[in-house]
This record gives structure tokens, C-alpha cells and sequence, in this order.
């Protein structure tokens, strides 16, 4: 048996030896492309792979994730005007202006000068307990003294100074008075011929009266060359 394996086997060389020096000496022409195979089967899983890096935080749930910022589109039209906000506050005070120039005085200008000069031009005394009436005009702004009844109407309110001079005939009392509200008396008692005087200042009221008034003591006289006379003035409206 083995002796016949031997045999075929040195056979099957003496044809193959030929065929190679053959190959060698004189090269084939390439046959035609057989037909591709089946496909194989699938082979072994492979191993298990290293653990990869962390991924980034997936925080919109099932929703779209919101993309890059765009650019700025093109200006839209001019909307409507809003309503008006709420009056802010006061703001500073700014830097004070330069001076303007002095204007020309105004109608209320003139209207805050009040002033009387009267005088008593008869030598009989004034009635006793009575109201002085001074009938010459010396000087009358806006006539606020009256010499019909010998009052002064306040027309502008503020501080007046009102003074008398009067020439004596006998003893003399003065009373002076604001809408019958005695302010001031002055008397003399020397009974030969002479001068005397008072006053002061007092504030006044629109529409409030002042008036000179006697008592008992009477003797004021009025002369040519000597005069009796009552005078007011405004010092300062307010």
C-alpha cells in the first residue's frame, strides 16, 4: 500500500515538472475573470473599545436647539408716537444767567406810589372831639386824601410815615387815627403862639382810613404865613 502511494506520487511529479519548466520558459495568456463569490460570513465581534470622551449637555429636551446669532436685518419703518411717560422730577438748578438789561417802568410801577400834602388855611379852631379837615392841596397822588371828609383811603398797602406841623392858636391835642383805632397823641399845652409837630410810621392796609382828630385842647390855626398841614407818604409797598 505504501509502496503504491510511492508510485502515484512520483508519477503525478514527472507530469508536473514539465508543466512548470514550461511556465517558465514560455508565459500564459491571463483566462477571464471567474464570478465574484458568495459573500462570507460574518465574522467575530471584536473586542470591547476604549470609553470616549464626555459629550456636550443636551439641555433642550426634545425641542430644536436654538442656532447662532444672525445678523442685524435692515432697520424697520418709523412706528407709531407712544403715549406720553410719567413727569420726571425736578432737575438741578442751572448756572445763573447773565443780567439782563434794565426794561422801562411799567404801569404797576406807578401804581405803588401813594403820597399827601395838606394844608389848614383858616384861623378857626377845628370843632372840638371832631375830624381835622386840611382843604388846600399841596400835593394829592391818585386825590387818596379826601378833603370833603379829611381822611386818607389806603390804595396801596405797605409802610406809610405820617407827620403834621401845626401852628398854635392855644392848647392842642392830636389825636392820630386807622379806621378809628387811635395810633398816637400828641399835645401842648403852652398857650402863646407857636409851632408843634408829630408823627411816625405804621403799616396800612388797602382800604383802611387815616385821619387827624381834636379832643378838648383845640387850638390849631392856619394862616397865610403860617400854615397848619398834614402829610403821608408810602416808605414801602408790601
Amino acid at each position: 500500500m505504501i509502496l503504491h502511494r510511492f508510485y502515484l506520487t512520483g508519477a503525478l511529479l514527472s507530469l508536473a515538472i514539465p508543466l512548470l519548466v514550461a511556465m517558465e520558459t514560455c508565459p500564459a495568456i491571463p483566462g477571464i475573470p471567474g464570478i465574484p463569490g458568495l459573500p462570507g460570513k460574518d465574522g467575530r465581534d471584536g473586542e470591547k473599545g476604549e470609553k470616549g470622551d464626555p459629550g456636550a449637555v443636551w439641555s433642550g429636551g426634545l425641542e430644536p436647539q436654538k442656532g447662532q446669532k444672525g445678523e442685524p436685518g435692515p432697520p424697520g419703518p418709523v412706528g407709531k408716537r407712544g403715549p406720553s411717560g410719567e413727569t420726571g422730577g425736578k432737575g438741578n438748578a442751572g448756572i445763573p444767567g447773565p443780567p439782563g438789561e434794565q426794561g422801562e417802568a411799567g404801569f404797576a410801577a406807578a401804581q405803588q406810589k401813594a403820597a399827601f400834602s395838606v394844608a389848614r388855611a383858616t384861623a378857626e379852631f377845628p370843632a372840638k372831639s371832631s375830624i381835622i379837615r386840611f382843604t388846600k392841596v399841596i400835593t394829592n397822588i391818585q386825590n387818596d386824601y379826601n378833603t370833603d371828609t379829611g381822611r386818607f383811603r389806603c390804595r396801596v398797602p405797605g409802610m406809610y410815615y405820617f407827620v403834621f406841623h401845626a401852628s398854635l392858636g392855644d392848647k392842642l391835642c392830636v389825636l392820630l387815627k386807622v379806621n378809628n383805632n387811635l395810633l398816637a397823641s400828641f399835645c401842648d399845652f403852652r398857650r402863646y403862639k407857636q409851632g408843634t409837630s408829630g408823627g411816625l410810621a405804621v403799616y396800612v392796609s388797602q382800604g383802611q382810613e387815616v385821619w387827624l382828630e381834636t379832643k378838648d385842647q383845640r387850638g390849631m390855626t392856619g394862616r397865610a404865613n403860617g400854615f397848619s398841614i398834614f402829610s403821608g407818604f408810602l416808605l414801602h409797598s408790601y
